[in-house]
């Protein structure tokens, strides 16, 4: 178990941390452009796979007889793979701060 000391010493640097950044925050000016941006970055980052994948999925339902539907696995992929690529964009961005 840690010392008293050492965990006042954590805290302390964990406050100090999260001051630092907030007064990093007020300092930047980000205007609206920036968060329309970051909500269109989110956007596109999920809208382009899904519909890449529907475009798939109908393409190899055109093609191939099954029973199970192609358009709806390959969407939900393609809203997986768009989540996780939004997911890393917005962990990028945020280690820029």
């Amino acid at each position: 178990m840690a010392k008293p000391k050492s965990r006042w010493r954590d805290f302390q640097r964990q406050i100090a941390r999260k001051s630092d950044r907030k007064l990093k925050a007020r300092q930047e000016k980000r205007n609206i452009w920036f968060g329309l941006g970051t909500f269109g970055m989110v956007g596109w980052s999920v809208a382009i796979p899904s519909l890449m994948g529907i475009a798939l999925g109908v393409w190899i339902d055109a093609r191939v007889e099954s029973k199970y539907s192609w358009t709806l696995m390959c969407l939900v992929i393609g809203v997986a793979l768009g989540c996780f690529n939004a997911w890393y964009w917005i962990t990028k961005e945020s280690r820029s701060d």
